[in-house]
């Protein structure tokens, strides 16, 4: 019996260092760049006025032959003022995402990153634990890699369904999954100044919005505040397609400058990452703001300290800051190049999650059945 108490001291104690609860920041021992603390400072130490204003344009879901055709328009052959590439983030889901052209996007230089293989409900995504987390999200990386035909290594991020957060449990899936950041958590508290991205170390002195938000430590795991717009009545929205209150469908003049006062309380404050978060549907159907966010990516590109770009590559200069005059000279982005793409139309599938079949473009060949949680290659 006291064998037995002590092995089970023995796995207590190795759990509770898993899980050793965050404290306070200490700037002394949190130092860039394998750490940040959760403040408004601009890492670096640098004045606003020698700061790149990154703009973080990303979309959530499926990629499809619907949604691709607005991405082309909106992005395809755009470059920043430096000549470089922008860049863009993609939150896949998997449910009828085409992985041919998510091939496509990568292959662009555009960021892939998970959302999760299911995308059910709120509740489900509250309450699940680190091993659902893991067929969820940590598959969906082995699943997006082989039939999109990218680098695993280089799906580095996650935003979780319906920005609800899981507690510890999503960043403990994180560490063993090897994902870099999460951008799932918005903050109405810090929205000007903006609140920097930072390291999860330690405590964030970060509101919760969705709970339960995580209490442990998680060196070296970076957390990217979604930091909220105000609509038209001054209501906080995370998404710009969830705001309460905002511009008419076809107003164009009136979602620019709607767009423009939310960039500016960042570009005229500490500069933290301006973020336009959105699901493609809207931009589609809404001219008024397809308009707006076009002559919006027009104005930025040509402004030498404002940059469109991946959220890992915005990661990039936080963990190694450099002042704008030297960023605007140094060397455009490389990735890691894709794998041939084999273009492969698969179906129809059955599936085990419904009596629906399924058609799935892939760049490998086809997998046995539609992939899914728990059978993430569809052997």
């Amino acid at each position: 019996m006291r064998w037995l108490a002590l092995v089970l001291a023995f796995v207590f104690m190795a759990f509770a260092e898993e899980l050793k609860l965050a404290e306070v920041c200490d700037q002394e021992k949190c130092k860039l760049p394998d750490c940040k603390c959760s403040t408004t400072d601009i890492p670096g130490g640098f004045l606003p006025h020698r700061v790149p204003q990154f703009v973080l344009l990303t979309f959530d879901d499926g990629v499809t032959v619907s949604n691709h055709p607005t991405y082309q328009t909106l992005l395809y052959g755009r470059k920043n003022f430096n000549n470089c590439p922008v860049g863009a983030t993609f939150f896949v889901s998997h449910e009828y995402t085409n992985y041919q052209l998510v091939n496509d996007l990568y292959t662009q230089g555009f960021e892939i990153a998970m959302h999760s293989i299911s995308h059910v409900n709120q509740t489900y995504f509250m309450e699940a634990d680190k091993e659902r987390l893991m067929e969820e999200i940590g598959d969906q990386k082995t699943l997006t890699s082989n039939f999109a035909a990218i680098p695993a290594a280089a799906i580095q991020g996650l935003r979780m369904p319906f920005l609800q957060m899981a507690g510890n449990a999503s960043f403990e899936m994180m560490k063993t999954a090897g994902f870099r950041y999460d951008i799932s958590m918005p903050t109405i508290k810090f929205q000007s100044p903006g609140l920097w991205p930072y390291t999860l170390d330690y405590a964030s002195d970060q509101d919760c919005i969705n709970a339960p938000c995580p209490t442990a430590s998680f060196p070296g795991l970076w957390a990217v505040p979604m930091i909220a717009w105000e609509d038209l009545e001054g209501f906080p929205c995370a998404m710009v397609d969830a705001c309460f209150s905002p511009p008419g469908d076809a107003d164009e003049e009136g979602w620019f400058r709607f767009i423009v006062k939310n960039f500016e309380k960042q570009y005229l404050g500490n500069r933290a990452p301006f973020g336009f978060y959105i699901h493609e549907g809207p931009v589609r159907t809404r001219p008024g703001l397809q308009a707006a966010l076009i002559r919006f990516l027009n104005m930025i590109n040509t402004m030498n300290d404002v940059y469109l770009v991946n959220v890992s590559e915005m990661l990039d200069w936080v963990e190694k800051p450099i002042p704008l005059e030297d960023y605007v000279k140094a060397p455009c982005r490389a990735t890691v190049p894709a794998r041939r793409c084999r273009p492969t139309n698969c179906g129809p599938l059955s599936s085990t999650h419904t009596q629906e079949s399924f058609w799935m473009a892939s760049c490998t060949s086809c997998p046995r059945v539609y992939p899914w949680v728990g059978n993430p290659l569809g052997r």
